[in-house]
């Protein structure tokens, strides 16, 4: 029987209709996200995104990974072992597999909240100021953590040498609060978990730190920016001044666009939701977020972007 052109066209247009017509929203089969350890922000920032995208998109295992935070998660992006990590800005400054354009590059889903240097001291202690940590037992955090990546990278610069600890910020604090730690130093979001934690049964201080702020500015122009930690952030603590670094979202560059457009538009458009409990990451904005540095956003982001502007 001899088939028409008509038919042929139309039986061509059938076959078509399917990748036509399919769904919009990408169904990859798990997206894993790396956030942060026991006690910190990124944590509980990170698990609230992760519900919000399993809610986003339902046909996806959404994982939630805790780590160590920033440093351990750009190397479990570098890796490909995940898709999505939290970091702070600084450790990324300079970084080489920064890239929209590699596949196995790193970019930026955006900018979210600044998290703010606080050092942490029983409220009767001699220590005063950060010169006086020198030779004492101190936390810096998680090995990989970007509190261990800024607190090396300020007491080098000041000349301290103190004795390192490495630990989840929520052990720091429950060990200050025994007398076997001198000072916590956490680079965290505020209010940062771990303190109010140990605050209604154990009486601290936060150091201030002006001067050091200006002089890690002046050494690392880019990412870091005196600050203030309000005085209505933790209950009779007072104001502190001290230093905050950006946090971004960060994407292998290879994942897909789609993916990374739901992706920004859930953090972008749920951000109260995210934000929930902490005054700080309630800055998470179309505005600002943009605003990631040296760090180019993912292709999927920058649709997602130029969309809200219209």
């Amino acid at each position: 029987m001899q088939v028409s052109r008509r038919s042929v066209l139309l039986a061509a247009l059938a076959a078509a209709v399917p990748a036509c017509t399919s769904t919009t929203t990408p169904r990859p089969a798990e997206l894993v996200l790396a956030t942060g350890p026991d006690g910190a922000v990124f944590r509980e920032i990170g698990g609230a995104l992760a519900r919000a995208l399993a809610d986003e998109l339902p046909a996806t295992r959404v994982v939630e990974r805790q780590t160590a935070a920033s440093v351990e998660n750009v190397r479990l992006l570098r890796a490909g072992e995940v898709h999505l990590g939290l970091s702070s800005l600084d450790p990324l400054v300079g970084a080489a597999t920064l890239s929209a354009d590699d596949p196995g590059g790193i970019s930026a889903v955006g900018r979210l909240y600044d998290s703010f240097m606080q050092v942490a001291v029983p409220a009767g202690s001699s220590l005063r100021t950060l010169s006086d940590l020198a030779g004492r037992t101190v936390s810096f955090g998680p090995s990989e953590s970007g509190t261990e990546f800024t607190a090396t990278r300020l007491l080098s610069l000041l000349g301290i040498e103190v004795d390192a600890r490495r630990m989840a910020h929520a052990e720091a604090a429950r060990r200050l609060a025994a007398g076997s730690l001198d000072a916590v130093l956490a680079l965290t979001g505020i209010p940062t978990p771990a303190i109010t934690d140990v605050l209604p049964g154990f009486p601290l201080r936060l150091l201030d730190l002006p001067g050091e702020a200006e002089e890690l500015a002046r050494a690392y122009p880019g990412p870091y920016v005196p600050a203030t930690i309000p005085a209505t952030t933790y209950a009779g603590l007072g104001p502190c001044h001290t230093f905050a670094v950006p946090n971004l979202l960060l994407a292998r560059s290879g994942l897909d666009a789609d993916v990374v457009e739901v992706v920004t538009g859930t953090v972008f458009t749920q951000s109260a939701r995210i934000a929930a409990g902490h005054p700080e990451a309630s800055r998470i904005n179309v505005r600002t977020g943009i605003a990631t540095g040296q760090v180019p956003l993912h292709r999927g982001a920058e649709r997602w972007f130029r969309a809200a502007k219209r």
